[in-house]
């Protein structure tokens, strides 16, 4: 987009007067950023509409996914655009400062962590690399929730993103479609389409995005019966469906609606996919797989396998057997978890109830695998039976062996995450379709992460290399000649405490605590789950208090610790470490004793707006989870190109993380996966570990003598009857935090004196924003679209 101060210009004036009633001199911060926003996408209109029609007779991914982490749109649209100075300079003119009228756009509050943004990295990077690609997902009108700590408990408040409106997204009614749960229930689903704008080119792609409303707004025969509620419960129902992101789910209903939003979006997607395809290419559905590859982000939009085969058999009339042919070469599929519990199962009733066509499709795709397997494995039940796609034994729906049957591509999402799949957990699935299985290491996009947050590195980063590492990550390598240029560290250095200095404000405001900016910021910020081990972070906290309350003259570096986390509405030992979390700190930051040596904080509400405040600030990336847990991590890869050395375990995109930057430049500590594999195999005995680690014990019993209250909730005895006890779900310390706390505590402290080295501590982090390169979301979506999606790059 080529900048025209004038036309913006004239264009913001427009827009204030129609919508508001103002000139620019009378408008509120909201309003400006609304009606610029608004005369930024009547600019964009020409290439968004080129970029559809480039893309209109080749070959196309479209990706689904549940979550989309959008973030902020404004300023990341300016700078992809390049006319985000431009604006600053005409908006300084007019006496408006850009960063206000930034900080009045809510977050697009569409995903819960690394799921969901990297679902927005990876359609940015499409964009960016060209190519024909398109989102489908669910407009939630609510996000996951707005999270505020009451008496340091988590409370959920509606996310009222979308309350005054988007101006990033059109709607479009023409494409509305009609979903059919069973034969009594229907819903429309009308798309709103948001530009995701590419960096450095002309290419704009969409996010189209499916709002729930009902078939008739008002049952009129009802109203007049003054039957109010059942009036409106037909609107009420349908709207539920894209009203909040992962709704609570741990009763019956919950489950009903959370498999309504997955086959809600997937099914409308797929109808808007058939009915472009037949516009383009008549009912050769033979042709289908040669023009269209389905990206599924996780087992959330599985379901749409069996949707498409409903698709083409009820509607279209094909035959079963030319039917999943075309299925079968048209899906792959993305598994982001090693945990079995995340892999998505249903109850076959609950299934019946919701979806009875599709549960009779997969039911027939089970037999037909079945009998697969039997002509296979003839002699090997044991086999059979734990491939079964419908467990008979359990009545549950293995949504995930129905994604690898049904895909022609399955792909883990790190190095050692695929091993893992391959080796261990998919074994029998990898050694069924050894040609399907994939390896594609996560990315982020350094548009956002670097470029957009955090301005002043990016500057001494271009006066060094140049500009081009923005659309080509690779050329950080080049940064590693300065490594022992005392100058450009020191650079480093003060950029490092600017970056500091921000965040600490943004601290003082969110949190209402004072932080030392000349600490070591220990930064973890990622969901509230118990394998990523927030708690084995609080119990090192806990302990070195305790060490200092024992020793008040022990010297440390001064120290600020980082927490920003949601819990899922209904998890309720992930609730405890909050409440944990925020009890320790309470004690810890009020206590004269420790002043100037700890504090911890806890951001409320973490998202991507302060998400681009803290990757920069960090010092030290906690990337603890038990090793063979997580998948990848996303923002492992933000601070390191941020230069955080990461503290961590051999776990993840953290294996590759320490092979590109050095293992001298990190932090690593505990148990591999090999070590785990033989501690459960010689027996583990946690109770025994407590006891022969020292100050361990009081750690615990700390949790259960009243230190610290959990306001009579029993969270805390919950939490210390998990690691010693166990569950009927899961063997005593199954994440192993026991077992790794002195290795953790050991490694964590010694990076005091690294970083009481001001020039070696800066060689460690220059060292890991140099060998960022790999980790950028544009190498992720290209290997994707080569090996899996069979696309190449269009420009207009």
């Amino acid at each position: 987009m080529k900048f025209e101060k004038e036309v913006i210009k004239t264009g913001l004036e427009k827009k204030l007067l129609v919508k508001y009633g103002k000139k620019i001199s009378e408008g509120q911060d909201f309003e400006i950023y609304d009606a610029l926003s608004q005369t930024i996408m009547e600019e964009i209109g020409g290439s968004w509409k080129e970029t559809k029609d480039l893309y209109n007779n080749g070959r196309e991914a479209f990706y689904f996914s549940a979550e989309y982490l959008m973030g902020r749109a404004f300023s990341n649209n300016l700078i992809n655009l390049g006319v985000y100075e431009g604006v600053k300079e005409l908006l300084e003119e007019l006496n408006i400062d850009i960063n206000k009228i930034e900080s009045a756009e809510s977050d697009a509050g569409l995903g819960n962590g690394g799921l969901g943004r990297l679902a927005a990295c990876f359609i940015e990077s499409m964009a960016t690399l060209n190519l024909p690609g398109t989102g489908y997902g669910i407009r939630y009108k609510f996000g996951m929730f707005r999270q505020q700590f009451e008496d340091g408990f988590q409370v959920e408040y509606p996310d009222n993103w979308l309350k005054y409106g988007d101006p990033w997204s059109l709607r479009k009614d023409r494409d509305k479609v009609e979903v059919r749960f069973n034969k009594d229930e229907s819903v429309m689903a009308v798309p709103y389409d948001t530009p995701i704008i590419g960096y450095g080119t002309n290419n704009i792609n969409t996010l189209r995005l499916w709002q729930a409303e009902p078939v008739e707004e008002l049952n009129l025969g009802e109203f007049n019966e003054q039957h109010y509620v059942e009036a409106m419960k037909e609107k009420n129902e349908a709207e539920n469906i894209s009203r909040v992101l992962y709704p609570n789910d741990d009763t019956n209903e919950g489950k009903k609606l959370r498999l309504k939003q997955q086959y809600f979006f997937t099914s409308a997607s797929l109808q808007d996919i058939i009915k472009k395809f037949k516009l383009k290419h008549g009912t050769d559905f033979s042709m289908l797989p040669d023009f269209t590859s389905i990206q599924l982000n996780d087992t959330h939009p599985v379901v749409a396998i069996p949707e498409l085969m409903r698709i083409l058999i009820d509607v279209e009339g094909l035959l079963w057997s030319d039917a999943w042919e075309i299925v079968s070469k048209t899906f792959a599929y993305t598994n982001h978890t090693i945990l079995s519990e995340a892999l998505e199962k249903w109850y076959t009733e609950l299934f019946k109830e919701v979806l009875p066509r599709i549960y009779n499709i997969i039911v027939r795709i089970h037999v037909q695998f079945q009998e697969l397997l039997e002509e296979k494995y003839p002699a090997d039940l044991g086999r059979r039976m734990s491939m079964a796609i419908v467990d008979e034994d359990t009545n549950l729906i293995h949504m995930a062996w129905l994604a690898i049957y049904g895909s022609y591509a399955v792909n883990g999402v790190a190095a050692l995450h695929t091993e893992i799949l391959k080796n261990a957990e998919l074994k029998d699935w990898y050694e069924l379709y050894p040609e399907r299985f994939q390896n594609k290491t996560n990315g982020v996009t350094q548009r956002r992460w670097l470029l957009k947050s955090n301005p002043e590195l990016s500057a001494l980063i271009t006066e060094l290399i140049g500009d081009n590492w923005a659309i080509d990550l690779s050329e950080l390598k080049k940064l590693e000649t300065y490594v022992t240029d005392e100058k450009i560290l020191n650079r480093f250095l003060d950029i490092k405490n600017t970056k500091k200095e921000q965040l600490a404000k943004f601290i003082k405001g969110n949190t209402g605590v004072d932080v030392d900016t000349d600490s070591i910021f220990d930064i973890q910020v990622k969901r509230l789950h118990e394998y990523k081990r927030q708690i084995l972070n609080i119990f090192h906290i806990m302990d070195l208090y305790n060490r200092i309350k024992e020793n008040p003259g022990m010297k440390i570096t001064p120290k600020t610790y980082i927490f920003g986390a949601k819990a899922a509405s209904g998890y309720f030992r992930a609730k405890g470490i909050i409440k944990l979390i925020n009890e320790v700190a309470k004690t810890v930051n009020n206590d004269t004793d420790v002043a100037g040596r700890i504090k911890v904080v806890f951001v409320e509400n973490y998202n991507i707006s302060p998400a681009e405040l803290i990757f920069p600030a960090a010092d030290v990336s906690e990337q603890i989870s038990t090793a063979g847990k997580e998948a990848s991590g996303t923002g492992n890869m933000k601070f390191m190109m941020n230069g955080a050395p990461t503290l961590g375990t051999l776990d993840g995109a953290n294996v590759e993380i320490v092979e590109e930057a050095g293992i001298e430049n990190n932090f690593i500590f505990g148990m591999k996966v090999e070590d785990i594999i033989e501690l459960k195999k010689s027996g583990y005995n946690p109770t025994k570990v407590m006891n022969e680690t020292k100050g361990l014990k009081k750690v615990m019993d700390q949790l259960i003598d009243g230190t610290y209250s959990d306001g009579d909730t029993g969270m805390f005895k919950e939490l210390y009857d998990a690691l010693l006890v166990g569950a009927s779900w899961h063997a005593p310390d199954h994440y192993f935090v026991l077992q790794d706390f002195e290795d953790y505590r050991t490694v964590r402290e010694s990076i005091d004196g690294a970083f009481e080295d001001r020039l070696g501590w800066a060689k460690k982090a220059w060292m890991n924003i140099s060998n960022a390169g790999k980790f950028t979301s544009d190498r992720t979506i290209a290997q994707y679209a080569k090996e899996i999606w069979k696309i190449e790059g269009k420009r207009i």
